[in-house]
């Protein structure tokens, strides 16, 4: 396809998502002849996702230090990556297949980039919710994720609850009272679709 661009939204990825999706644009990137001469060195860029992947384990203790220490990484990360889309871009000059022989994503028709819709309801049992999806077309199956949200509006990461060929998803194991945010993407045969946009609920 004519006219793609390279899709930015790796930076919505979870950590563990973000460093898998990172490493494979590395690979690609590597002797990709038709990149030859990025804009940030591959080598800092793999340094800076292996500093993320070891912050990531280190905050497993659940220290603030640590957690602040992972996301400062992170940052470093995304600006990375996203100088070298960037630099995809123009190379590229809108050629889909060069796109793909990066590593990175290229848009896809409209119907891929809308944002569908999704409700959030109570489930059968304290302590769970429901994904009800308003359907998109042609979708195999839906990429279902959720995070925390505390009293003070800090968001934890997202964590993906699983995937589902149905429209409706019922997630259990919350917390009752607390507050969280759920989404969810399509996968169709063009390639994922975006995230749409959260959806905040308390869990009863």
């Amino acid at each position: 396809m004519k006219n793609a661009k390279v899709l930015l939204d790796f930076t919505r990825l979870s950590i563990p998502e973000k460093i898998a999706f990172c490493r494979n644009v590395l690979a690609n990137l590597t002797n990709n002849t038709y990149f030859g001469n990025p804009d940030y060195s591959l080598i800092e860029a793999k340094a800076a996702v292996d500093a993320l992947e070891a912050a990531l384990l280190a905050s497993h203790d659940r220290s603030q230090v640590n957690t602040s220490a992972m996301h400062d990484k992170e940052k470093i990360v995304d600006k990375a990556f996203h100088i070298l889309a960037i630099y995809v871009d123009r190379i590229s000059d809108g050629d889909e297949t060069l796109i793909l022989s990066s590593g990175f994503y290229p848009t896809h028709p409209a119907q891929l980039s809308q944002k569908a819709e999704l409700s959030m309801v109570d489930g059968a049992h304290s302590g769970s919710v429901k994904y009800v999806i308003k359907k998109v077309p042609r979708t195999g199956a839906y990429i279902l994720q959720f995070r925390t949200v505390d009293a003070a509006g800090v968001v934890g990461e997202w964590i993906t609850a699983g995937h589902s060929t149905s429209a409706t998803f019922e997630l259990s194991g919350l917390t009752a009272g607390e507050v969280y945010e759920f989404r969810f993407a399509a996968v169709t045969p063009d390639g994922t679709t975006d995230f749409c946009a959260p959806v905040t609920k308390r869990v009863i």
